[in-house]
């Protein structure tokens, strides 16, 4: 009987992952939508494969057949993004591809990282089916009653659902944990994000090249709270620098904002616009720059921090998640297109660079890399944590 019960326990959960826009990055193949959530959920599903858990995932549609696997990972997809008319797509194709792909699933245990509707929509279907549903808060604003991110009534309405009556939640930063205690009375773990990083090759040394131009590197979104003119004035005060934008829009509500920044930046001499490039390619870029600028209003732990802390690459930022730049010695803190002038310009020393370069591959190898954060993942996934 005792073993019985001990093979019971030790019995691994089938898992599904949510993750709309990820299977470009699944699939190593180009797609107009990369952010941090596309890069992590992947990387998260091969390292429970890799484990011996049966993992699938959930994507929109890529004209790829349903049920391919990749790595492992099998995939069940919606419909296609496009699909349906405009409103009445909200059921359908996409609520009812949604279910369909749930089911297709049939997992124990399903895993959502994105503060939308569809939190909500996952959780009315767990609660028919009797399945398990952690939820992963991915930016700060996600916490808050106002929920400045969604608009419609519906998605909020839907959002909070499944925020008050999914499994657990899992939160990136303490702030995240005591704002959702504050406003929600919702008790959270908090784990640190796990991220695969890059190899450091750093073969032209970016910090001390005397015959060559110094980089500056800014990727993301196009969008209002990200801040993107920041940077661009930014450059207009260092002309003996190059300043790298990858990224662009991801929504078409975004255009109009995203053409007028592509505008400012053709009158900048020393901005260059690489557009989106595959995340593989990230590295390169990484490895040729002298530091990282991120200009967000709010974020959650940007991925693309651990990313360049993972080569040894400073950031200069006017959001630092739970103050962990300022606490480490990892860049500098600025507030407003001044500060960062500072900011950047403190960072010139080479000993200050030397010094933030070394807290930063040091920081993100003894907190973000795969082994320290998915072994808490894994414990989460197997015995959600009950919320009070």
């Amino acid at each position: 009987m005792n073993d019985l019960l001990s093979a019971e326990k030790d019995k691994k959960p089938s898992l599904c992952l949510v993750a709309h826009n990820a299977y470009g990055v699944l699939a190593k193949k180009e797609t107009s939508h990369v952010g941090g959530i596309e890069v992590q959920v992947p990387m998260m599903s091969k390292w429970f494969v890799e484990q011996g858990y049966n993992t699938t995932m959930i994507a929109w549609d890529d004209d790829y057949p349903d049920g391919i696997s990749h790595d492992g990972v099998m995939v069940r997809k919606l419909c296609k993004e496009s699909d349906g008319i405009p409103i009445v797509r909200f059921i359908h194709p996409r609520w009812t591809s949604f279910v369909g792909a749930l089911n297709r699933a049939d997992a124990d245990v399903y895993y959502y990282n994105c503060g939308d509707m569809g939190l909500g929509q996952l959780v009315l279907w767990s609660r028919l089916h009797r399945k398990k549903v952690v939820y992963s808060i991915a930016n700060d604003v996600d916490c808050v009653q106002e929920l400045p991110a969604l608009k419609p009534f519906r998605e909020k309405f839907l959002y909070k659902y499944g925020l008050m009556n999914c499994d657990s939640i899992i939160c990136q930063t303490e702030k995240q944990r005591q704002l959702l205690m504050d406003e929600y009375g919702l008790v959270a773990e908090v784990i640190r994000m796990p991220c695969e990083g890059f190899p450091k090759n750093r073969l032209d040394d970016a910090k001390s090249k005397n015959n060559e131009k110094k980089h500056i590197l800014w990727a993301g979104r196009f969008t209002p709270e990200k801040r993107l003119e920041y940077f661009f004035e930014l450059a207009k005060l260092f002309p003996d620098m190059i300043f790298d934008v990858i990224g662009d829009y991801n929504f078409e509500k975004d255009t109009s904002y995203a053409n007028e920044l592509k505008q400012l930046a053709e009158g900048i001499d020393n901005v260059v616009l690489h557009g989106r490039i595959p995340h593989e390619k990230m590295g390169e870029y990484f490895n040729k720059s002298y530091l990282l600028c991120s200009t967000s209003v709010y974020e959650g732990f940007p991925n693309i921090y651990l990313e360049a802390w993972s080569v040894g690459l400073p950031l200069v930022t006017t959001f630092d998640p739970d103050g962990v730049v300022r606490e480490f010695g990892l860049g500098r803190i600025a507030h407003d297109v001044e500060t960062l002038r500072t900011a950047v310009a403190g960072l010139l020393s080479e000993a200050d660079w030397e010094k933030a370069a070394s807290a930063a591959e040091s920081y993100f190898f003894n907190h973000h890399t795969l082994s320290s954060s998915m072994i808490r993942f894994e414990g989460a996934f197997k015995e959600p944590k009950p919320l009070e």
